[in-house]
């Protein structure tokens, strides 16, 4: 099983173990939830200076050393699978791949098949292992959101990659289609997203101190009296980021069922459709986009 350690820094004295974890996770790209983490450490899967039985509101101290075994009672790497892959263009460096909507990016707890890791470990003989438990992956789509994602086919490559992200250098652009009519042709939304104080499954717009500050740009391409259609960038990368948003405005994703209501469609209506960064190797911006999904042009020409 994966295990990470790291050990503790005048910056993080008196913080909180699970917190501590989280940034960890967050800065080498793990993604290991919160409540992942909590689990990890009832289950004696975190070991502080060798001692286990810990609770995750333990507040650490400079000097001590944490380990983690980052996967509860599952051994191995993923396997590979034969599902479809649409692959937009690929080298011996990366890959730029087209998600279908309902693929789940890589295997977690109670979803270990039938991912896009899956996938990829079928199609493709190398890929970046710095975290053998998503191999390939330097960011993720939600499962409902289709489109563009890089993949890293090497560690140096992975790495490159990470940093732009991590930067926010990389041009990312989506389509979505929205309830109502929207008033802007274009503005900045600028609200700090956090988990949801009530459902902690979801995120919320909020001004607390544990909110994240978020920002998206977005322009209207179309609107009809039942609905708007909408060129998105993401500045800042928060969970649920453009649904959040949108749906403070009162403006939701069609087909989100999880921050919208009466605004029904086929599948959520989000598509990654441009994606441009710097080569890893060859010193050089590149850009890919992948066409309009025909549900999207299908409801345009109806209406």
């Amino acid at each position: 099983m994966p295990e990470y350690s790291l050990k503790i820094k005048q910056d993080d004295l008196g913080k909180r173990l699970d917190l501590v974890l989280k940034y960890f996770s967050e800065s080498r790209n793990l993604g290991l939830s919160r409540t992942h983490i909590q689990k990890l450490i009832t289950s004696g899967n975190v070991r502080l200076d060798g001692e286990k039985g810990l609770k995750a509101n333990f507040k650490v101290r400079e000097g001590q050393v944490i380990k983690i075994i980052t996967e509860e009672g599952r051994s191995g790497a993923p396997a590979a699978q034969e599902i479809p892959l649409d692959i937009v263009y690929q080298d011996e460096d990366i890959a730029v791949i087209n998600k279908q909507p309902g693929l789940v990016v890589h295997p977690a707890p109670g979803n270990y098949e039938h991912t896009l890791v899956n996938s990829l470990l079928y199609h493709f003989k190398e890929l970046s292992d710095i975290n053998p438990q998503r191999p390939g992956i330097v960011h993720r789509l939600d499962k409902d959101t289709s489109g563009l994602l890089v993949i890293a086919k090497n560690n140096p490559a992975h790495l490159s990659l990470a940093g732009q992200f991590a930067k926010h250098t990389i041009k990312r652009k989506y389509i979505a289609l929205v309830k109502g009519r929207v008033e802007f042709d274009e503005d900045v939304i600028e609200l700090p997203i956090g988990r949801h104080p009530l459902q902690r499954k979801n995120m919320s717009v909020g001004f607390g101190p544990k909110t994240k500050y978020a920002r998206t740009r977005y322009r209207t391409l179309k609107r009809t009296k039942d609905f708007s259609l909408l060129e998105l960038e993401p500045f800042t990368g928060r969970t649920h980021q453009l649904r959040v948003h949108l749906s403070y405005l009162g403006h939701p994703i069609l087909g989100d069922v999880k921050y919208g209501r009466n605004n029904e469609f086929v599948r959520l209506a989000l598509h990654a459709q441009s994606l441009g960064f710097m080569h890893p190797t060859r010193n050089e911006f590149v850009e890919f986009s992948s066409p309009l999904p025909k549900e999207f042009s299908e409801l345009l020409k109806i209406k």
